[in-house]
């Protein structure tokens, strides 16, 4: 019987994660570019809100992957997730690039094994993190860093995007798999004693006619 196979969840998950974020970081920045000065839109008052910022300083591009939410490009994250590693801008994100392509070859060959394809779970946690690492490694290539306008400001919480949505709760649901849904382990098999052996080769009866 031919077992099912989850590779369409993995592979839908990381294409509406990272179509998910392209789109919600191109239309904030284009929504709120104010000129290049910037703005904000609160969703929840006093906790979160929608902040998009732009930097004047950088160069401009002709591009119109940059420059289609305004002339002014915006203010990214250079660094990791919580801006590690941002103060060494063009270093950092050149690194952080090639980690996330590494990645996103990884976790492709990880998730498209016959195994991992079995398995629901694992295939969405991986679909997640791709669509994540793809989203900002777009940003990374085409903006040079990645853009953030999700806002927790209630906490001062760093601001944020999609992807990285996307990559924390897959990287929860590995975890959750890992602690609380392993598979039992095999009971050892009980090797036979010589009686038992002794019954197995011994011939059965037959009927002996009257």
């Amino acid at each position: 019987m031919k077992q099912r196979s989850f590779r369409w969840l993995l592979l839908s998950l990381a294409i509406v994660g990272f179509v998910g974020d392209q789109a919600s970081k191109y239309g904030v920045f284009r929504w709120l570019y104010n000129d290049g000065f910037g703005d904000a839109r609160e969703v929840v008052p006093g906790w979160f809100r929608l902040l998009a910022q732009f930097d004047p300083t950088r160069p401009a591009s002709t591009c119109p992957l940059v420059t289609w939410g305004g002339e002014i490009p915006p203010r990214v994250n250079y660094g990791a997730l919580f801006g590690l590693g941002g103060e060494h801008q063009g270093l950092a994100n050149g690194f952080f690039a090639v980690v996330s392509a590494l990645a996103a070859v990884a976790i492709l060959i990880w998730g498209l094994r016959a195994t991992t394809a079995r398995d629901g779970w694992l295939s969405a946690a991986l679909g997640l993190i791709l669509g994540g690492t793809l989203g900002n490694f777009y940003d990374r290539v085409v903006f040079q860093g990645v853009r953030d306008f999700l806002h927790f400001y209630y906490i001062d919480w760093p601001v944020f995007n999609i992807a990285d949505c996307c990559l924390v709760v897959g990287a929860i649901m590995l975890l959750i798999q890992a602690f609380f849904m392993a598979e039992p382990e095999a009971q050892p098999r009980v090797a036979a004693t010589p009686a038992d052996a002794a019954t197995s080769a011994a011939p059965a009866p037959t009927d002996v006619p009257k």
